[in-house]
């Protein structure tokens, strides 16, 4: 689905992706697992055509990143770290808003099935000002959903939430890696090793490691991935 192939990318002094080489394969949740500032929203912002690369490139869905940008950006969807949602609106109104703006046929219909897919029915009519943490963030990834997108980009889709609200997050997010690829970015290892079938651990704009979490612990000689992760990205 993904063939990331020594994407780089500096600003002024500062290589915060570093000749990153990486395949992502169609239906699987791939999580980039990495402390603040590794490299991993940015990333994503040059998978999602947002940042352009310094050198390097990536084809997406068949797509070359660098010359087919306008096409990757109808096949994709992300959910950033800040819930973009209108605060004065309510639930229901956000959604229909971003399904009119897609011209989505039968949007009633489909902004009702996000509302039960999200567990947002009791919240519906309820302005967005008024509603949790969770629920902002369940609403935000609801709205980058409405086009049904072959890959769905999630940007530290948990962070800031409390264990409830990220365990409910993380069933919602277990059953879209049904409908869709999922680039996962997180520093939360209990949260790749819940959702993720593999991971790339970033340090310092590097890939230091890739593989599912057993391979990764195995291949770190290490008791658990806390270990492993601690071991490899030690340098920062």
């Amino acid at each position: 689905m993904i063939e990331i192939k020594n994407l780089t990318k500096k600003f002024k002094n500062l290589i915060a992706v570093n000749n990153v080489s990486l395949t992502i394969n169609s239906g699987e949740c791939f999580a980039l697992l990495g402390l603040n500032g590794a490299g991993k929203t940015t990333l994503i912002n040059m998978l999602t055509t947002q940042t352009k690369p310094t050198s390097g490139t990536a084809v997406v869905n068949g797509f070359d990143l660098i010359k087919q940008n306008a096409e990757i950006k109808k096949i994709i969807n992300i959910s950033p770290q800040e819930s973009a949602v209108a605060k004065n609106l309510t639930v229901k109104e956000n959604l229909q808003l971003v399904c009119d703006l897609y011209n989505i046929k039968n949007s009633g219909e489909h902004v009702n099935n996000l509302i039960c897919q999200f567990g947002l029915e009791q919240k519906q009519n309820e302005l967005c000002k008024k509603l949790s943490g969770g629920q902002l963030r369940r609403l935000s990834i609801a709205l980058a959903m409405i086009t049904n997108p072959k890959i769905l980009f999630l940007d530290e889709p948990t962070l800031g939430l409390d264990v409830k609200a990220r365990k409910l997050l993380w069933d919602i997010i277990d059953k879209l890696k049904k409908q869709t690829t999922i680039v996962l970015t997180t520093h939360y290892l209990e949260e790749v090793e819940h959702l993720a079938d593999r991971i790339a651990i970033i340090s310092a704009g590097k890939i230091k490691a890739v593989g599912s979490p057993n391979q990764i612990v195995k291949n770190a000689n290490a008791k658990n991935l806390e270990d492993a992760f601690i071991n490899l990205t030690e340098e920062e």
